[in-house]
């Protein structure tokens, strides 16, 4: 029986296809939105390219969201500007691979993981960038058992999700690209070039099927990158993910994220006040641009990114407070920790510009006087 650590990429640790969505922590993009997909696909009568079960305009409005001629309405899995997707769709159906490219907390992964859904039904064919990745990972890995007592063979070949991926024209996604050593991100170079991947040790190879694309997400803002060869990065067609554009536009994400999430962890009724994630909202926004939102003042900037994604995290966090340890009603003291946690990453810097941020900003808004009391008592 094959374990997670006998296969590189941990292809091996998907759960069984039949697995119930609602028994899992976390269901994957085609298993949460199976009947979304489903109906889309019943409706989809666009031309699909090789292998894809949905065609380009699908894809589209499976991320984007709309209504199909049923009366259907598919809910939005990602809010921004729709040329981007439709840029990043297109890219998938010619033979370049996407590489979406943003600051942390812009929906790479959430994005990377819908697009491999409505495409091929699969999200699951995942490599890990890390310091520690190594070639194995990417390529393809060995039984050493099998290898020991029989030699090379077929049988003794691990696949990584990359090659399955190859074997299945299916789409594998690779996060986190930057964090690879360089040497093993060249190892893609071959893949993405001539679609195939030598496997010199059998004399053979393996070809890319029809439908066989990548989709990486990276970054540039964190600690530990390595940058892309430029042989490397011309085989990408990459496309920037913006934050968020407006306030409003970020606080119905993390409204929607809220309560999705909320939903799937079971917690207990506590409804996510709009004014407490607008406050989050406006922190995270104002304290990322270095100016308030009237534009009057100017301020220092910390060392976090201060991304939705975090801004998620602190409205989930304070939820869980308020149902467990509160009355159930979201309040300034429950979001309060979860705050100075994200904008204090850094004990010394960062520390001065949150307490110059609630004394000369926080401190003069009247209507927020709630939410200084309680920072000043976590902070």
């Amino acid at each position: 029986m094959m374990t997670n650590e006998s296969v590189p990429g941990g292809l091996a640790g998907r759960p069984p296809r039949e697995q119930s969505a609602e028994a899992v922590l976390r269901p994957h993009a085609e298993q949460e939105n199976a009947g979304e997909l489903k109906r889309l696909a019943e409706h989809d009568d666009r031309p699909r390219p090789p292998g894809w079960r949905l065609s380009p305009w699908a894809v589209t409005l499976y991320l984007l969201g709309g209504e199909l001629p049923d009366g259907t309405v598919i809910g939005p899995k990602y809010v921004g500007p729709r040329r981007l997707v439709e840029v990043a769709v297109a890219t998938l159906a010619t033979d370049r691979a996407l590489l979406l490219l943003g600051v942390p907390g812009t929906a790479k992964t959430w994005v990377s993981e819908h697009l491999a859904a409505a495409i091929s039904g699969d999200s699951t064919l995942l490599v890990q960038g890390t310091a520690g990745t190594s070639e194995e990972a990417v390529r393809y890995g060995w039984n050493y058992a099998r290898l020991l007592a029989e030699g090379p063979s077929e049988k003794a070949l691990v696949e990584s999700p990359l090659m399955h991926a190859m074997r299945t024209g299916a789409v594998a996604r690779i996060e986190e690209l930057t964090r690879m050593p360089s040497d093993v991100q060249d190892t893609l170079i071959t893949v993405l070039s001539e679609k195939t991947l030598p496997v010199p040790e059998l004399g053979t190879e393996v070809q890319a099927r029809k439908g066989f694309t990548v989709i990486a997400t990276a970054n540039d803002r964190d600690r530990g990158v390595n940058e892309l060869s430029s042989a490397l990065r011309r085989r990408f067609n990459t496309v920037v993910l913006p934050l968020p554009e407006s306030a409003e536009d970020e606080v119905d994400i993390v409204a929607r994220r809220v309560e999705e999430i909320g939903s799937a962890l079971e917690l207990p009724e506590s409804p996510a006040g709009l004014e407490e994630i607008r406050r989050v909202v406006t922190v995270f926004r104002e304290l990322r641009s270095g100016l308030t939102g009237d534009g009057q003042t100017k301020l220092k900037s910390p060392s976090g990114t201060l991304s939705t994604a975090e801004a998620i995290s602190v409205i989930t966090s304070g939820l869980a407070l308020a149902a467990h340890f509160g009355d159930g009603v979201l309040r300034a003291a429950d979001v309060a920790g979860g705050i100075v946690g994200a904008v204090v990453q850094d004990p010394v810097s960062d520390r001065v510009v949150w307490q110059e941020y609630l004394e000369t900003v926080v401190r003069d808004r009247a209507e927020w006087l709630d939410f200084y009391r309680a920072c000043r008592e976590v902070s």
